[in-house]
């Protein structure tokens, strides 16, 4: 992803978007060469989050916590005091909440394709809710 020579950019993937990218460890660790911060943001529970970036040893430096997508974004934001502020998302549910908090927007797969990331075979998502499933397993 071309960020014009500078990294004084936080990014913050929706969790939907980081599942959606065959290896979001490889992602992150891409992301950090051209990046300050990095981070999950989800209107999922805390553990839902936990779990999956424990799973993929994803090192975050930000996560949602108890707080929805907006109220993190705009936390995240003045926390985190870059030129920049990107949200990797799914949808145009995203795209409202990025447009909300002053964030610009980049589609998972409109970021995949400019950064040189994979996505997710269709297979491999539709796994997803198993896998999260056994994590609960002792």
């Amino acid at each position: 992803m071309d960020s014009g020579g500078s990294t004084d950019m936080t990014l913050a993937f929706e969790l939907e978007a980081l599942k959606a990218l065959a290896d979001p460890n490889a992602v992150f660790n891409n992301a950090r060469q051209w990046t300050e911060y990095v981070g999950v943001v989800s209107e999922k529970p805390t553990y839902v989050v936990t779990n999956f970036t424990r799973k993929h040893r994803v090192r975050q430096d930000f996560f949602s916590g108890p707080r929805g997508v907006e109220e993190s974004l705009e936390n995240i934001s003045q926390q985190f005091d870059t030129d920049r502020h990107v949200f990797v998302g799914v949808d145009e549910e995203d795209e409202a909440v990025a447009d909300a908090t002053d964030w610009e927007f980049l589609h998972v797969e409109d970021a995949a394709e400019a950064a040189g990331w994979t996505l997710a075979t269709g297979e491999a998502a539709d796994e997803a809710p198993e896998e999260q499933a056994r994590d609960d397993w002792p």
